[in-house]
């Protein structure tokens, strides 16, 4: 049982009594889990037997199941019971957007490590292959930015996003190859896992993710983006932007360390898109 959707009740089919004693508990989550059947029924202003019937018309054998579901319900995060949502109209949403996109790459800025920057550009430039692991929707993302990146400054390099895959790759991995990972949470099993045949195997891995993570302990080199997530959990995001900063610095690198293969891969790419769509050279080199 969902007792989310249950207090919720949008098509208030309970009584007025019922919806009341539940908008209570989601007021005030921690104070039910925490209060007697007495305290409850004080702060509702009903008596005792009252909250019993009260929980057993939700589902629940009584109160103390009640307290358990509801508990169930803070474990997940509060933020998913009583979301907050400051931006509602256009305006205020384009305003919220890029504000945290903003904010997502001031604090990147402040907590990059330059120097593991410089060393994962190093392992890319120089590597024979390029294998880059994701899943999941953002990660798959970046993995895939990090391959429209690269191929254009000629590097050897192909995105994944299958985990069964991944670890095959990973298995099969030849020296030469460096490994790119990407996970948000940094509490990628699947990832982890093919880090650490990569480990076994000797070949270098890189990981953009949360430090202090599993993901994080099993790379050899890590790109950390440790940024706070709103309590508004209908905006997308906006760590994804640090994180295609992060890319962009890495392609930015990449082709300074071998400007003339980058110049040479760039013009011709170029030049068959002059040729063939755009007539001239003012279109992005892509679509």
């Amino acid at each position: 049982m969902d007792l989310f959707h249950v207090l919720s009740d949008e098509d208030e089919k309970r009584s007025r009594l019922d919806r009341r004693l539940a908008q209570l508990a989601l007021d005030d989550v921690d104070f039910v889990v925490n209060a007697s059947i007495s305290e409850m029924a004080a702060r509702a202003g009903v008596s005792p037997p009252t909250i019993t019937r009260f929980c057993r018309r939700l589902g629940c054998k009584g109160y103390p199941d009640f307290k358990v579901q509801l508990a169930r319900l803070a474990y997940v995060g509060l933020r998913y019971v009583k979301p907050d949502v400051p931006a509602e109209t256009p305006g205020e949403v384009a305003a919220d957007i890029i504000a945290n996109a903003q904010n997502a790459l001031f604090q990147l800025q402040r907590q990059l490590d330059l120097s593991a920057l410089e060393t994962a550009a190093r392992l890319l430039r120089g590597a024979d292959f390029i294998q880059a692991f994701g899943a999941s929707g953002n990660s798959a993302m970046i993995v895939n930015e990090l391959h429209n990146r690269l191929f254009r400054l000629g590097c050897r390099i192909n995105a994944s996003n299958d985990h069964n895959m991944n670890a095959m790759l990973s298995a099969a991995a030849q020296p030469g190859t460096v490994v790119f990972g990407s996970s948000f949470t940094g509490r990628d099993m699947a990832l982890v896992h093919c880090l650490e045949l990569l480990r076994e195997r000797g070949v270098p891995s890189i990981v953009i993710t949360q430090s202090g993570s599993p993901v994080a302990a099993a790379a050899d080199v890590v790109l950390a983006v440790d940024l706070p997530e709103g309590r508004n959990i209908f905006r997308p995001t906006a760590t994804r932007y640090a994180y295609l900063a992060v890319i962009d610095m890495l392609a930015n690198l990449v082709a300074y360390a071998d400007r003339s293969t980058a110049l040479r891969t760039l013009r011709g790419i170029k030049q068959e898109l002059v040729s063939r769509r755009d007539g001239d050279d003012r279109q992005l080199l892509g679509d």
